[in-house]
């Protein structure tokens, strides 16, 4: 449907498409754009807390001549606390505005509501299911920085098994051609597994690293993550996050023309002494978010998107 609620959505013929989209809109005249969604109005519905994602899609919505209506932290902000389920804010909702931003705390309860939205309704982060907004950035982003999305060595690293992002990332990597990836995570937050078997499917070749240095070594993309402390119950667990960091001691094993990522924001994962140098490129990814969200609104609102 017109609905953004999985990766899965979107083949490379729909990612190529949104890439170059997003290109032209980075240096499109302001005034050539702000007619793309004139008159359009979109709602920002975010039950959990979000800096990059909520302003990125608010800031692409009026750069493109659109209007905004927003509720943040709306689990305690809205109807959410005394009840209300998702369905019948989305049909109330929907009645108001052209296209709903979404950021839930369940992925089921998402995708059981979204067929009783009126408007299109994006997907900007569910529980710990999927990001796919963040996913296409990350391979734009990769893109952008390296030139090609296939023949790619990834190093991924942190909670691989709540991390939503790292769940859409991987599945998009399916879709690609000579994709090989190692893995480095703490003690029972690895894949889960049928991520794994979709990986396996697809040919993806998946190792295991020992260490921060041997995840990489080799690798042209680092994709660092941070521990979703707020889904874990042991406290040990997430003390155990900063054997996973990256350290300015390690760039020395780091290919030149390797580079880092991060979904954002880090805590603790990256040293910032690493910031300067050329590879760290989480900083620009998260600009890049702006264009390919950009693109996406262009295509939801304007229903070009199968």
């Amino acid at each position: 449907m017109r609905h953004v609620s999985t990766v899965r959505q979107f083949g490379l013929t729909e990612t190529t498409r949104l890439i170059e989209r997003a290109e032209y809109l980075r240096t499109a005249k302001r005034a050539e754009i702000q007619k793309n969604l004139a008159g359009m109005l979109v709602a920002t519905l975010f039950y959990e807390p979000s800096t990059r994602t909520r302003l990125s899609f608010e800031a692409a919505v009026y750069r493109l001549g659109g209007q905004v209506i927003s509720a943040e932290n709306a689990q305690e902000n809205s109807s959410s606390k005394k009840g209300e389920t998702l369905a019948d804010v989305f049909r109330i909702v929907g009645a108001y505005v052209d296209a709903i931003v979404i950021r839930h705390h369940s992925a089921a309860e998402l995708e059981e509501a979204m067929p009783y939205a009126p408007v299109p309704v994006i997907n900007a982060g569910a529980g710990s299911g999927e990001h796919p907004t963040q996913a296409l950035l990350d391979v734009y982003t990769i893109w952008r920085e390296l030139g090609r999305i296939d023949h790619l060595s990834v190093a991924v690293l942190g909670d691989l098994k709540y991390g939503r992002t790292v769940h859409s990332l991987l599945r998009m990597f399916t879709m690609m051609s000579n994709i090989s990836l190692k893995l480095y995570y703490p003690e029972g937050l690895g894949l889960p597994g049928d991520l794994l078997s979709e990986m396996a499917q697809a040919g993806v070749r998946v190792e295991h690293a020992g260490s921060v240095e041997e995840a990489l070594a080799d690798a042209d993309v680092v994709y660092q993550t941070r521990i979703q402390a707020e889904r874990l119950e042991a406290l040990e667990e997430v003390c155990a996050a900063s054997d996973y960091a990256i350290q300015a001691k390690h760039l020395s094993v780091l290919p030149a023309h390797a580079r880092i990522l991060h979904p954002l924001p880090r805590v603790g994962e990256i040293d910032p002494a690493i910031d300067p140098d050329a590879r760290a490129a989480y900083f620009r990814q998260a600009e890049n978010g702006l264009y390919l969200r950009m693109a996406l609104l262009e295509q939801v609102l304007k229903g070009e998107l199968s």
